[in-house]
């Protein structure tokens, strides 16, 4: 399983933005048409300024989580911790009940991400046991690169991304950008590619293809008989 736990940075002077967060995340998995089957257990708050889903380890649970990971560092008001591997069977119906490795290292996870102080306050965590440690941090370092990708992208280059995506499915979808933007085709090239956004969607599938296999490394160790070898769990 791919267990998130997220929690706010600066509530103390931000005021309490769970409740719209939560209101984001059902829209953004609502206009998703393979994110209902990807998420096992809804997002919900699990104690204070956090919140915590699950999403199965398959490739949309993969392709998902990437999209609401790059969701939240977008916001940059949260730090986003990623656990992976097993959970205690069956599952409850809140997250909240819930346990097993993949919960703990969620928890690990997202207080190593509040710790950095960087630009991509996100971290992934599987068991300690090699090679499901080194495909984690593999997994954690591209997503740190696409988030400070993201975190340099001017509000122009916003602008053109999410114009764009406005238009996906329709036929010249940077011409009809532009035509909304009331500027050259040439101009939403430009914009498009300072803001790496090929990059991004090139680099994207990869991200997924690598929670797959943390999780699929981290799940052998947690089936063991001897059980994961973390000092945390």
């Amino acid at each position: 399983m791919i267990v998130l736990t997220v929690d706010q940075k600066a509530s103390t002077t931000r005021g309490d933005l769970v409740p719209a967060l939560l209101e984001r995340l059902r829209a953004r998995i609502s206009a998703d048409r393979g994110a209902d089957a990807a998420l096992v257990l809804p997002f919900e708050r699990t104690v204070g300024d956090e919140v915590q889903g699950v999403l199965a380890a398959d490739d949309d649970g993969a392709r998902v989580a990437v999209g609401l990971i790059a969701d939240l560092l977008r916001d940059g008001g949260w730090s986003v911790g990623v656990g992976v591997g097993g959970v205690d069977e069956p599952l409850p119906t809140s997250s909240r009940a819930a346990a097993g490795p993949a919960f703990v290292r969620a928890r690990a996870a997202v207080e190593d991400a509040k710790g950095r102080g960087s630009s991509a306050p996100i971290a992934v965590v599987g068991p300690q046991d090699e090679p499901a440690a080194t495909i984690a941090r593999d997994a954690q370092a591209l997503l740190r690169l696409l988030g400070a990708v993201a975190a340099r992208r001017s509000d122009a280059g916003w602008e053109a991304v999410d114009t764009l995506a406005e238009h996906e499915g329709v036929d010249a979808p940077q011409r009809a950008t532009a035509a909304r933007l009331g500027v050259s085709e040439q101009a939403v090239s430009q914009r498009l590619r300072t803001a790496l956004w090929a990059e991004e969607l090139a680099s994207r599938p990869l991200a997924g293809r690598l929670l797959r296999a943390a999780d699929a490394a981290a799940t052998a160790v947690d089936d063991r008989p001897d059980g994961p070898h973390d000092d945390e769990e």
